[in-house]
């Protein structure tokens, strides 16, 4: 290969197979060869993420480290196809570009990985697989659990995240090739693609419980097999913020955990909360296990954590002050403190002989939950909770006195409980908010299970569960309250589910237990540096992005919608104009069985002379007691439609 004077060159890699990857490389000045950091995701690096990814890997190469950008086979310019998330071929895929790019003489023979998302779940999986070459990861945003802890289940329910997510994915596996990087080739790599497609959804919804399909890319099912260092990553506003700390508790390597007050996002970008220099936090992982340079960064506690406090709920923004934390390992062995439920009270001491309560909550209790991870596909719409107070009405919830004292919440909450319920499976979800003055109240941490009675408990015979809430670092003020709130629905971050019916519980033998922060764990002395990166590739932005979020309610029917739009912004980048928008409606009446889901999407490639539009519909909904979905593909060429097809599967409903 032939190297050149630019910061980054388009190169292309050719597999044993004969499929050919493309991928941007950058390297970093001067001759000797350097280590390299290796992202795998299937965005489309020629495009797409260019700009991202320009400020990201331009920086590791101003440090001196060599990094490359590849798109997985099936995806940019990368031939071959792309059919699902985290397939085997993908990794061995990664497997063999990584022993490629070790043996380049511009390589010091080191490799990393890092990414977010995707990029992140490949790095674990692809660690697991241990070839040789890889020395350490920074994974970010990502979990060692596919089935429980991810887009598409939480505790064993369906998330409408993942239903968004299915819809985006399958509008990107259409998406083509750039003649402009692979010439006259690019039609037919094209038309293989729109082929080859399948809705992703498909073989979600076909796999309802955890087995074979959702075992594969767990890294839980053998934390062992990970050998190379791991620095894990991510934000408590974040859907994946549990993986990290089960990741810091079971990996038997070399590991670090930094969890901020972020969502979806790199740290450098963080948001919500400050940014911070997470990309100069990464030279110093990469050249401790690159290139052998002693940077202190293992030195250093296990975890850097942000404790916060002052959380005000806001669909839009939500703030949080707060500040750093260390802690040497984790667990941190925190002492807990134990508070009894009595009649809508946190107690310090059991209450004594109670009456049960019902938990039957409305099909619309959860309006006001947000998105299980929030900003997930970027964008800016009112993703976040709202003020809790409009959920809380429609729970059953247990308050505190107003706190004489700070109250710290350092880990995972467990909430031990009598219930009984009459139905094969029942919805518990559990929020733990902190509640102002003034009543304004706002979620610090949740849980969503999905609850299958046991098969030697009969129909609303009452047995004992001890159920975990999301773990946090949380400082709840003096004068406020602490507010657990239970409900039987979380619509419409959890899908509705047919046949699931109330809950009763029995407060008095129930108790909820609060892990404190111990005293090994201190408050950091050196806070991060301001976030830095390389300059963004030029390009233009051509129009803003708008976002809208609505919620509308008849109260003649009981029927509430959820409408959002999205226009993303539209750039220009080398001669290249990138479009991208979508609108989805949710709607649920008086019972779960009217649940339904429309999603639309478009996406469009246009410079002189070639112009590619692609547009997909999603339908979701219960019908004659299965769950229907209904899919279309469309995609133009120069205005004429060149390919359509639908696809229409039905699955059998969940029983236990």
């Amino acid at each position: 290969m032939t190297l050149k004077p630019e910061p980054y060159q388009q190169i292309c890699i050719t597999l044993a197979d004969g499929i050919v990857l493309t991928g941007r490389l950058w390297l970093p000045e001067g001759a000797a060869p350097a280590p390299l950091v290796l992202e795998w995701i299937p965005y489309r690096q020629s495009d797409n993420t260019a700009v991202g990814d320009s400020m990201l890997h331009g920086f590791f190469a101003q440090q001196g480290i060599a990094a490359l950008r590849v798109d997985l086979r099936g995806s940019g310019n990368s031939q071959g196809l792309l059919h699902d998330e985290y397939l085997k071929q993908e990794q061995d895929d990664a497997c063999e570009v990584i022993a490629w790019a070790a043996a380049q003489p511009w390589c010091n023979g080191k490799v990393g990985m890092i990414g977010i998302s995707w990029g992140g779940f490949a790095a674990l999986q692809v660690a697991a697989r241990r070839p040789p070459a890889l020395k350490a990861i920074v994974t970010c945003c990502s979990t060692d659990d596919r089935y429980s802890d991810d887009v598409h289940f939480m505790g064993g329910a369906l998330l409408t995240d993942g239903l968004q997510w299915g819809t985006g994915l399958f509008t990107q596996l259409g998406r083509p090739a750039d003649p402009a990087h692979v010439g006259q080739a690019w039609r037919e790599l094209w038309l293989q693609r729109l082929r080859g497609l399948e809705p992703p959804l498909d073989a979600w919804l076909s796999h309802m419980e955890r087995d074979a399909y959702w075992q594969h890319g767990s890294v839980c099912e053998n934390y062992a097999d990970i050998e190379c260092a791991v620095y894990a990553v991510g934000g408590w506003t974040d859907g994946y913020s549990d993986a990290i700390l089960r990741l810091m508790e079971h990996l038997p390597g070399p590991r670090k955990a930094l969890i901020g007050p972020w969502t979806h996002v790199y740290p450098n970008w963080g948001t919500p909360g400050p940014g911070i220099d997470f990309l100069g936090e990464c030279v110093r992982w990469w050249k401790h296990w690159l290139a052998d340079e002693d940077t202190g960064v293992m030195a250093e506690p296990m975890l850097h954590l942000w404790q916060g406090e002052a959380l005000r709920a806001d669909a839009s923004l939500p703030s949080i002050d707060g500040h750093w934390v260390t802690a040497p390992h984790w667990p941190p062995g925190s002492a807990e403190r134990s508070l009894h439920l009595g009649d809508g009270r946190l107690l310090a001491l059991p209450a004594g002989e109670l009456p049960p309560q019902l938990i039957d909550s409305p099909s619309h209790c959860g309006l006001d939950g947000g998105e299980w991870c929030p900003l997930d596909g970027g964008g800016g719409a009112p993703e976040f909770q709202a003020d809790q107070r409009g959920d809380d009405g429609l729970s059953l919830c247990f308050d505190s006195a107003p706190l004489q004292a700070p109250l710290t919440l350092f880990g995972k909450a467990t909430l031990a409980l009598d219930l009984a319920f009459d139905s094969p499976s029942a919805l518990l979800v559990l929020r733990l908010n902190e509640v102002d003055p003034g009543g304004y109240s706002s979620r610090v941490t949740f849980a969503v299970h999905r609850i299958v009675r046991p098969p030697n408990v009969a129909a609303g015979e009452r047995f004992r569960l001890k159920l975990a809430i999301k773990g946090v670092a949380y400082r709840f003020r003096p004068g406020h309250r602490l507010r657990l709130a239970l409900s039987t629905r979380y619509w419409p971050m959890v899908w509705a589910e047919p046949g699931q019916g109330p809950v009763t519980v029995w407060p008095a033998s129930s108790q909820l237990a609060l892990p404190e922060r111990p005293e090994n764990c201190l408050a950091s002395p050196t806070p991060f540096a301001a976030p830095r990166c390389a300059a963004p590739l030029e390009h233009q932005v051509l129009s803003p992005e708008t976002t809208h979020r609505e919620v509308r309610h008849d109260v003649g029917t009981g029927v509430h919608e959820l409408r959002m739009a999205n226009q993303r912004q539209s750039i220009e980048l080398g001669g290249l104009t990138l479009t991208s928008s979508g609108n989805e409606r949710y709607v649920i009446g008086r019972d779960a069985a009217s649940a339904q889901m429309t999603a639309e999407r478009k996406q469009g490639y246009r410079r002189d002379g070639w112009d590619i539009e692609l547009r997909t519909f999603t339908r979701m909904g219960w019908r004659q007691g299965g769950l229907w979905l209904e899919s279309r593909y469309e995609a133009r060429e120069n205005g004429v439609l060149v390919f359509e097809r639908d696809w229409r599967q039905v699955f059998a409903p969940r029983h236990g």
